[in-house]
C-alpha cells in the first residue's frame, strides 16, 4: 500500500516515515508545499534506513503529488494548517482514500500546556469537515513522542488511539499503525471522540516536562 506523509519533512512526520519504512512492506512518501524540501529529506530518510542495513526507500514530493499517489495520506501538519492542507490537495484525493489526522490543538502559559478546542469541537472534525465526499478521515498518532518515534533505536512499546466513523478505514489504520514495531493500536470509537484524544497530548508534555526521565513518554493500556 501506497502512504503519503503530508508535512512529513517535521518531527512528528519524520519519525511516522522512518518507522513505517523501517518496519512495514508499505511504500511511504513524504511530502511538502515545497517538492525539493521533500525530495532532500526524503534522501535523508532513506540514507538514514541504509546505514541500518534496511532495504527500503522514501520518496519526496510536492504533497499534491505524494496524496495522489497514495491510499492513506496522513496530515502531519500544524493544526492550523490541516484544513487549508485538505483543501489544496483534494483534487488528488478519490473515493476509498483515507485522510489520517495526528495533529492537536494546543496552547501554552506559564503554567504549561493546554488543549486549545476548536470551534469545529476537534481538529479531526476540521479534517472531516474539508475532506471529500468519499474519502473517509481517521484520527491516529495524535499522542506518541516525535523524538522517541524517530529514534530507530528505541523501543517504543505504546499504544495509539484510533478513531473514525468508517469501520472499514479504521480497519486499515490500525492494521498500518500495528506493523510499526512496538505499537499497538486501540479503537477508541467514533470522531465524536476525538476532543478527548486530542487532549492528552498536552498532559502528556506537561508531565514529561515536569519529571525526570519522562522526556519521550508514551501511553500504554492496561
Amino acid at each position: 500500500m501506497k502512504i503519503a506523509i503530508l508535512g512529513g519533512t517535521g518531527d512528528i512526520g519524520e519519525g511516522l516515515a522512518l518507522r513505517l519504512a523501517a518496519d512495514t512492506p508499505h511504500h511511504v512518501s513524504i511530502g511538502s508545499r515545497d517538492a525539493e524540501k521533500a525530495e532532500n529529506k526524503a534522501e535523508e530518510y532513506t540514507t538514514e534506513l541504509e546505514t541500518r542495513g534496511l532495504d527500503a526507500e522514501v520518496t519526496g514530493a510536492a504533497n499534491d503529488a505524494a496524496a495522489a499517489e497514495a491510499r492513506i495520506v496522513v496530515l502531519a501538519v500544524p493544526p492550523y494548517h490541516v484544513g487549508d492542507t485538505v483543501e489544496a490537495v483534494a483534487d488528488a484525493l478519490d473515493p476509498g482514500d483515507v485522510l489520517v489526522s495526528p495533529a492537536t490543538g494546543m496552547k501554552r502559559d506559564e503554567e504549561g500546556f493546554h488543549y486549545h478546542k476548536p470551534g469545529a469541537g476537534s481538529v479531526t472534525r476540521i479534517v472531516a469537515d474539508a475532506a471529500p465526499e468519499g474519502v473517509a478521515v481517521v484520527g491516529a498518532f495524535h499522542n506518541l513522542a516525535a523524538a522517541r518515534l524517530a529514534n530507530l533505536d528505541a523501543d517504543l512499546g505504546i499504544d495509539t488511539l484510533v478513531i473514525g466513523d468508517d469501520a472499514d478505514a479504521k480497519r486499515t489504520v490500525v492494521d498500518v499503525a500495528e506493523g510499526i514495531e512496538g505499537l499497538r493500536a486501540l479503537d477508541a470509537g467514533g470522531l465524536a471522540n476525538a476532543p478527548e484524544i486530542e487532549g492528552l497530548t498536552p498532559l502528556l508534555i506537561n508531565v514529561a516536562q515536569n519529571n525526570d526521565g519522562l522526556h519521550d513518554l508514551g501511553i500504554q493500556f492496561r
